[in-house]
This record gives structure tokens, sequence and C-alpha cells, in this order.
């Protein structure tokens, strides 16, 4: 099998290269480099430009006309820059992916997934959610996530296009082999903040703490990458199981989470835990676009692609300290 990853030089998209070529699956690689790294596809099949280059699209699919799949990973994710640069964020997540979406129609690949986020949900009362709940997504970076879901799911019924939209929870770690990781030196979410703080000696804010929480801080569904990166090699390989070509059904939605809440304040203590050196923590308001937050029922997930997490919130914060550690000579900084 092979599979063309859009925005597979990136985090997610380059552990989802890994776990395919593990798994005996092909990766041809599409990717800007604008945050993804030149180091994650050195030795892959690999194309350096645009999602929305309609050229370069079908310049990929004449030299591969086996591609049997696309997973749609490139986008950017920050989301208080989502917030500052709105318009930035509707142009490269929404009027290049559907660029991206026309390119893949034109070249009759018929089987798409896509890279979607729990952030659109509205919270439950006991901050669960499953693929029925309701959405809210109140961020700029989450509405275009939402929006793409019903570009999609409008284009699956207008051409011969099945979706499976997966939404990830919160993906921390790394690739357990240390191939690929977080490329940024200083990453803006809640794990990445936690090691810029130990490593420069600074004291970490908690950004919210009154929160209806257990605890008043936000609460998030924190899923190893690895565990992420399998998710989507069960998809491709049942695609045709979950969406069978002819039926009646041609979009679906996946969680993809561990079906546990953690807390803020329970993943700091787990840091603190895994590191064991002292780490001065403080109070903050809210961040802009922050949200309480929410984690999975993954029922349908584990039963449509048989699948589960093998991995803990320690192991990933082990594994991104590991990453951490290795990054700059790694990536040459």
């Amino acid at each position: 099998m092979k599979v063309l990853i859009a925005g597979g030089a990136g985090f997610i998209g380059s552990t989802m290269a890994s776990a395919c070529l593990d798994s005996g699956i092909t990766p041809v690689i599409v990717d800007n480099l604008v945050t993804g790294r030149a180091e994650y596809v050195r030795d892959r099949i690999f194309y350096e430009g645009d999602i929305a280059d309609g050229a370069l699209i079908d310049r990929i699919f004449a030299e591969h006309p086996d591609i049997s799949a696309v997973v749609h990973a490139a986008a950017l994710i920050v989301v208080p820059e989502s917030v500052a640069e709105p318009l930035r964020y509707y142009r490269e997540n929404v009027s290049k992916s559907v660029e991206l979406i026309e390119h893949v129609v034109r070249n009759g690949c018929q089987r798409y997934l896509f890279s979607s986020s729990a952030s659109i949900y509205a919270p439950g009362a006991d901050f669960t959610v499953d693929e029925s709940s309701p959405l809210l997504p109140e961020s700029p970076y989450a509405r275009t996530k939402a929006v793409m879901e019903w570009v999609l799911e409008d284009a699956t019924n207008a051409y011969d296009l099945r979706v499976i939209s997966l939404r990830y929870f919160n993906p921390i770690g790394a690739d357990p082999k240390m191939r690929t990781g977080l490329q940024q030196a200083k990453p803006t979410h809640l794990l990445g903040r936690l090691i810029t703080a130990l490593e420069a000696g600074e004291e970490f804010q908690i950004t919210g703490t009154d929160w209806p929480t257990r605890d008043g801080s936000g609460i998030r569904d924190f899923i190893h990458v690895w565990d992420l990166a399998r998710a989507h090699v069960e998809a491709l390989r049942r695609f045709d199981t979950v969406l069978p070509a002819g039926g009646d059904r041609r979009y679906d939605v996946l969680n993809l989470g561990t079906g546990r809440g953690t807390t803020v304040r329970e993943f700091v203590d787990a840091f603190r835990r895994v590191v064991d050196r002292p780490l001065r923590v403080t109070e903050a308001p809210p961040r802009p676009g922050d949200v309480v937050g929410s984690y999975a029922r993954t029922d349908k997930a584990a039963a449509a692609l048989d699948w589960s997490c093998d991995y803990t919130v320690e192991d990933g914060i082990r594994h991104s300290l590991e990453w951490s550690t290795l990054r700059p000579g790694l990536l040459g900084e």
C-alpha cells in the first residue's frame, strides 16, 4: 500500500510516516517545510511544495499512480496564534485545503483521512465527548477544523470520495525510536511549556484555575503520538471496512484519545514524578483561545479500528524529555 501524507514533515505527520513504514505501508510526503523539517523526510519519498499547488499534486499522482489513500495532516495548529492571525489560519487551513481536495478528486483517489481536532467539541456535563456530541469551536484554529469537516462531508455527497475525519485529542511524546518529535525549540502547548520552564529554571504558569473541573484547572485527554500514529495505520488498513466502496455512508468521524481525562494540575504532578526535580508553579488567567477542555469516549474507534492506546501520560512525558535532549543534535541546532 502507498499513501500520500500531506504535512508529513511535521511532528504528527512524520510520526505517522514512521508508523506506516514500520507496518509495510509506503508514505509519499508533500510538505512546504514552513513548520516541518527536512530532517524528518530523509530517506523518504518527499516532495517540497504547497498542498494548493495543483501541478505538484498532479505530478505526485503521475509518478505514484498506486497511491491508494491521502492523509491530510497539513495545518497550522497554535491556538493563540490563530486568535492573533485568523486570516492566515483560514487561508492555510481552509482555502488551501479546499484546493488540495480538488486536486485529489481530479486524480481519482477515493480514500481520504483528515486530521481534525477535539477542540471543535462543546464540553459535556462530565467533560466527556463522543462523535455525536455538540460542536462549539471557540478559536479560529478550532473553527478551521470544523469548517473543513463540513467541506469534506459536502464533497463526499458530490464526488467519488470517502472521508474519515479523525478527531485528535492532545498528542504528547515522540517516536519511541527517537526518529522524530516536536520540531520547535520552545513549543507553546502544556508539555512543551513545562519542559521549557524546567530547562530554563523558570516558573511554570498554570493558565486558568477557575474552570468547573475537580481542581479548577483545564482538563485534557493526552494521547501518545505513537498511539495516534498507529490509529492512522489501522484506519488505512480498515478504510474499506469502515466506509465500504459503493455503500450508503461516505463520511465518518472517529475520536482518537485515551478515554481518560487528566487535569492540568494532575499533568503537572505527573511531570514532577517523572523528572524528580524542583519545579516552581504559579497561576495565571487563561490565554486567548483557551477552553476548559474535554476527553474522549473512544468506543467507536476501538470497535472500528480494533485499536487502543499502549502508552501512559508518564510514557509521553518521558519520551518528550528524551527527545528534547536529542533534538538540537538531530536537527543541527
